[in-house]
Formats: C-alpha cells, structure tokens, sequence
C-alpha cells in the first residue's frame, strides 16, 4: 500500500452507529488527531461533513506547523528562508488564528505562549506526532521562549524576531472546532451539529433534548500509537473515574499530559511546554477539561490550567467557567459549577472572556483589536484579561428531538 494511499483512507469519513437514528455520526483522522462529527437530523449528515472538510483543510494550510507549505510555516522562516524572523501580510484565517492566540496569552498572563514552538521543536516535537522517534538525545538547556509580547501583529501585517517559531496548538483545535461548527450549522438551519478535534468540542445550532451526552475521562494513550521507533511507554498512572456530561451551548475542551508522550535521554516528555521554562509542565494536574463560551477559549484555559499547577483551581473559578481537574494520583476536583452527577448539564458563561473571532490583538505596541480591557482575577504574571465577542452559541430546544 503506497502511502498516499493510506493518507486517502485515514482521510475518509466512516460513518459510527450510535443506535440512534435521528443523528449521524462519522470521524475520521485530522490535522495530527482525530474528528469526530455529529448532525441532527441524520440525513443531512453528509451536508455537514462537507462543510467541516472545507473548515479542516483551510486550518491546516494556514496554521500547521508540521507542513512546510502552510502558512505559519512560511512566515516562520522568514524571508531567507532559515533564520525566521521579518515581517510579511498573512491571509485573514491565518490573522485570526494567530490574533487569537495573542489573546489567549494575555488572557493567561503568557501561561500559554504561542512562542514556545522552538522549545517543542528542541525536546524532540518538531514534527508530526506519529513520526517523532523516542530516546533521542536530551537538550543541555532548555529552549529559550522569546514571549508572545514579540509578537506584533496589526491587521494582517505580522511581525516577528528572528528565531521565533509559533505553535499554536494551545487555541487552534479549538478554533477550528469553533469554525467548523459555526459553519456547518449554518449550511443546516433547523438542526443541530456538535465538532470534535482530539476531545475539544463546540457545538452550533439546536442541541437534542438534554444537550450532547459527551464522555469525559483521561486515559494514556495505548502503546501501538506510541510515537515511531518505540521506546519503553510512561507507567500508566492509576485511573480516574469516567464521566458523561451534557452539553447544550458553548464549548468543552481537554488538555492532559499523558496524550502525545515520547522520551527523550530516558526521561518522558509531554507537549504542553510551560513557556517559563521551556520544559513539559510538572505541575500537580495531569488532565483538565474546561467548558467555556466557545473552544478556543476552552482550549485555552484547560492548558492553562496544567502549567498554572496549585494556583489553577482558584484561577478557573475567578473566571466563572466548570472544569474537571484530574490530579496524578488519579484524584478529582471539580470547580466552577462542573456537574458532579453523572449527566449533568454543563453551563458554560454565555460570552467569552477571550475574542474568538475576527480582530487581531496584538502585544504591547501592535494595535488592539475589537475586545474590551476589564479588570478580573488573572494567573500570576498576568495584569489585564479580555473579554469580547464570542461565534454565536447553538439555541436549546424546549422540545426538540431525542438523541438517545
């Protein structure tokens, strides 16, 4: 089998039956995880993969850090094609994603950096996950992280310092799952439509009675998807308890630490860098999930959470959104209105506390895009949070029709 063979399978939606009949579900792989899509009423199914195919493709020319044909890739490298650096006009998905980012770290005082992309590329992440080969060696020091606040971003002009190479794999999933959503319940008015990229999910449109049932738990990764070359797999931690919630409106997403691992000079390595160190974040969480007004912001404070270690409970609660905090020992806590019934609903903040859609937000010196300051409780390091708009959230169904 040639291998663009085996790219046009894993590319192909295949249809999952849920024993429901009134919605459709389908997943395939993308953009280094997997999709998940689900469509009431189940006919127009195939109309909203279309849509999210559209979505999926557009994110992954624009912002894919793995491919040296996207657009990040290009500005990152700069105009002499090696040392990175410069300045150059992006299209207006590449503005936003990066804009988003931008507010995603000012939000998070810079606990999440979309300028730590050397760092990962340094301990061993520098490409595709299933092609990274384990027990490399280790770097003498860590990578030094040139902070999001170089980064200046004013329309769609975007400048950034030699040697910066962004990631934004803390707020694009989100994103995209945010687009795709957005989009294909716009193509599928009177229906209703949920997107999952790796686990973070957004929901558009009308939601079944009692919202999306979404299974909640954090799971190592089984060892046949350890990454090339093998190497001796973490020990499993112990488990933690599985849940299902439901969600109706809004955004939830996952971040932990025992998804993408691979080892490097004997020790186990993890992708969510803390942009203070420029190492894998050792703080006392292992998985966090988030529900928020959309799943870029989601996304955002889930990772957060990780890197803010101690201070991430009261941190989540001071914003007003439900999270789930998973400890290493396998222990749970639960903040912020998260439901501790199984099936509860899920009440995300109505609007966000990041912007989420078109308005490039820039660091100091750049110009501010369309969200207010406001003074709220931060992580530290952090002075000032944003608040702006937000995609419009899918509509409850007094009566709508049944999933399950």
């Amino acid at each position: 089998m040639t291998a663009a063979r085996y790219l046009t399978m894993e590319n192909t939606w295949r249809r999952i039956d849920t024993g429901a009949r009134t919605v459709g579900v389908a997943e395939r792989a993308a953009l280094g995880t997997s999709a998940r899509v689900a469509a009431w009423p189940a006919h127009r199914l195939d109309r909203v993969l279309a849509v999210v195919d559209t979505e999926l493709a557009l994110l992954d020319r624009q912002a894919s850090r793995f491919r040296p044909d996207s657009e990040i890739s290009a500005a990152c490298r700069g105009a002499d094609g090696a040392q990175g650096g410069g300045s150059r006009i992006v299209s207006e998905g590449l503005a936003e994603a990066i804009a988003v980012a931008l507010a995603a770290a000012r939000w998070t005082g810079g606990l999440v950096d979309p300028t730590v992309g050397g760092a990962l590329c340094s301990l061993g992440y520098d490409r595709d996950f299933a092609a990274i080969r384990s027990d490399g060696a280790m770097p003498r020091a860590p990578s030094q992280v040139p902070g999001w606040q170089s980064v200046r971003l004013d329309g769609r002009r975007l400048r950034l310092a030699a040697g910066t190479w962004l990631d934004l794999g803390a707020t694009a999933k989100g994103l995209g799952a945010d687009r795709a959503a957005r989009e294909a319940a716009a193509a599928v008015p009177a229906g209703g439509v949920l997107v999952s990229l790796g686990g973070d999910i957004a929901v558009a449109g009308e939601a079944p009675v009692g919202g999306w049932p979404v299974l909640v738990a954090d799971e190592p990764e089984p060892t046949g998807q350890l990454p090339a070359g093998g190497g001796r797999p973490a020990r499993f931690p112990p488990p933690s308890p599985r849940q299902v919630v439901r969600l109706a409106t809004g955004a939830l997403a996952t971040s932990s630490i025992l998804c993408r691992q691979w080892r490097r000079g004997g020790r186990t390595l993890h992708h969510i860098v803390d942009p203070r160190t420029g190492r894998p974040a050792a703080g006392p969480w292992r998985t966090v999930s988030v529900a928020a007004a959309n799943c870029a912001e989601a996304n955002t404070a889930s990772t957060a959470a990780i890197i803010a270690g101690d201070q991430a409970p009261a941190w989540l609660a001071a914003q007003g959104v439900p999270a789930r905090l998973v400890a290493r020992d396998g222990s749970v806590r639960l903040v912020g209105g998260w439901p501790a019934i199984h099936e509860g609903l899920l009440e995300p903040p109505e609007t966000g506390r990041m912007p989420a859609g078109p308005g490039p937000v820039a660091g100091p010196g750049g110009r501010a895009g369309p969200a207010a300051v406001v003074d709220r409780p931060s992580p530290p390091g952090a002075t000032r949070r944003l608040a702006g708009r937000t995609p419009p959230g899918p509509r409850r169904s007094p009566g709508g029709r049944r999933w399950r």
